[in-house]
């Protein structure tokens, strides 16, 4: 199969692709905003990046010479786990992003793990270091503590003070990149078809479905035909990381393609075709070799004694397979999910139809809303649809509907035991019983098992207690007293009456 023939040549220098990764709340977006002077945060529901999202920069290198840096931004929380794996395995270098307040957190060593099993060299930043309470040392001393080893501090790993906030020691982080970048001697060959890795796909109510690509080699222009996974797609429209649309896009690059026949796996290798015919054919072949986690998620059995149907419904593949990673995490042993749909796009009449065949299931969004014609369906049906823009928001609510679901186990305390001796008087279903409580203490409005030779023989309730003909409310280990039981079972000298109460976990 003949691929795109763009004219080879030898292989040169490229720019570097950088992964910025690090805790939630560390300064990764603060940091990607200073350098590229667009804001991200304020665009991000709750100040938190949710989607991986692909930046150009340009940077003059000690020389004075104008050198360009790819960025990914990957998000911090431990939901988007398999997004930063994406960034980290689609990048050639790693910022660690460490808090000079806050120091090494869980998410950190979690970043740096990701970092390691890619391979990647990598930069620390320590950010925030205009914050009176920045102790860069003590990062430092934590880091070595964890394994990280920096420059001065038994290793070679490089790091930079930063302050995201106010730009300092942002220049000296580039160069410094840009250093690692040269060490590491990257290249490419624009000559070539293009080549990558999909690092999010979407799909939108007015463009179709869009994808956007890091070419790790080769050139894509305009009239190439592009497949991955089973879909294919023109580049009819090509975008870059501004959303402007541009003729031809190289090695390194970020591109944003709109027109695809399918969503494109997230993590999925794309190759570029000369003809529709030939992206075509290659997507054949692709159909089942790269699923995403979401759809594998969909068909996988769970052996639980009770799932909640579900349909969830996404901005983007990425965030799908986000939010099934997540609400796997909140199964227990006696209630987990069933996933009916886990896909991209709004909430649909499909949707409700589907959900309003079980009662039980739920609905829910994220980055999505429901469309019209789907709302009015559902003020019929009453299907619960709960829609969401920040990841933990979604996380409780599906946390509080398992505890509100989850099957109860109902287990018997016994709280005292009373040993019939003699039978006073009986009338109908109510007995006069003198005995000694063995354990515990028994009292007034207590449930009583009866045992017979350690056999249980039937139920009852103590409606009154006296003890030396003085009416009492409880009474205690070692005591004698008398007990007006009310049970429709005939109670006989030696039976253990035992006071039981019922806890429901």
């Amino acid at each position: 199969m003949k691929k795109s023939g763009a004219k080879k040549t030898e292989d040169s220098t490229r720019s570097p692709i950088v992964v910025v990764m690090g805790h939630i709340d560390h300064g990764k977006s603060t940091l990607l905003d200073y350098i590229r002077k667009t804001n991200v945060v304020d665009g991000e529901a709750g100040g938190i990046t949710q989607h991986l999202s692909a930046y150009e920069v340009n940077h003059k290198d000690a020389e004075g010479k104008d050198r360009t840096i790819t960025f990914l931004d990957t998000p911090g929380h431990e939901a988007f786990k398999g997004m930063r794996n994406r960034g980290a395995q689609s990048a050639d270098i790693a910022i660690l992003v460490v808090s000079a307040e806050d120091s090494v957190k869980a998410q950190t060593l979690e970043a740096w793990k990701t970092i390691n099993e890619a391979k990647l060299p990598y930069v620390v930043a320590i950010n925030k270091i205009d914050k009176p309470n920045a102790n860069p040392e003590k990062v430092k001393m934590d880091l070595a503590e964890k394994g990280i080893y920096v420059e001065g501090f038994g290793g070679d790993v490089p790091f930079v003070e930063i302050s995201a906030k106010t730009g300092l020691g942002i220049d000296s982080l580039l160069e410094t990149i840009l250093l690692v970048a040269d060490l590491a001697e990257l290249k490419g060959n624009a000559g070539l078809p293009a080549e990558g890795v999909v690092i999010e796909s979407h799909r939108d109510t007015r463009r179709g479905i869009t994808a956007t690509l890091i070419i790790r080699n080769g050139t894509l222009e305009k009239g190439m035909y592009l497949a991955c996974g089973n879909a294919i797609a023109g580049t009819r429209i090509m975008e870059n990381f501004r959303m402007k649309q541009i003729d031809s896009a190289t090695v390194s690059q970020p591109v944003g393609i709109v027109g695809w026949s399918d969503v494109p796996p997230v993590g999925g290798i794309f190759r570029t075709y000369a003809t529709k015919a030939e992206a075509e054919e290659a997507a054949k072949g692709g159909k089942h070799g790269e699923e995403s986690q979401t759809m594998r998620a969909v068909g996988e059995k769970i052996n639980k004694s009770r799932r909640i149907p579900i349909i969830i419904r996404t901005d983007t593949t990425g965030t799908a397979d986000a939010v099934v990673s997540e609400i796997r995490k909140l199964e227990i042993p006696t209630i987990g999910w069933k996933i009916l749909v886990a896909g991209v796009g709004t909430i649909g009449e499909n949707d409700i139809k589907m959900a309003g065949v079980d009662a039980e299931t739920i609905i829910v969004g994220f980055n999505t809303k429901m469309d019209p014609r789907a709302r009015e369906m559902n003020e019929q049906t009453n299907v619960t649809v709960k829609t969401f823009e920040i990841i933990y928001k979604l996380s409780d609510y599906l946390k509080d509907i398992i505890e509100e679901r989850r099957p109860r186990i109902e287990t018997l305390v016994v709280g005292g035991v009373l040993k019939a001796q003699k039978i006073f008087s009986k009338t109908k279903d109510r007995q006069v019983v003198g005995g000694t409580v063995q354990t515990g203490d028994i009292g007034v409005g207590n449930e009583v098992r009866i045992l017979r030779r350690e056999n249980e023989i039937g139920k009852g309730t103590i409606v009154h207690l006296e003890q030396n003909r003085l009416k009492v409310k409880t009474v205690g280990e070692g005591l004698a007293c008398g007990a007006l039981i009310e049970s429709r079972i005939e109670i006989a000298p030696g039976d253990m009456i035992e006071a039981i109460t019922k806890k429901i976990e």
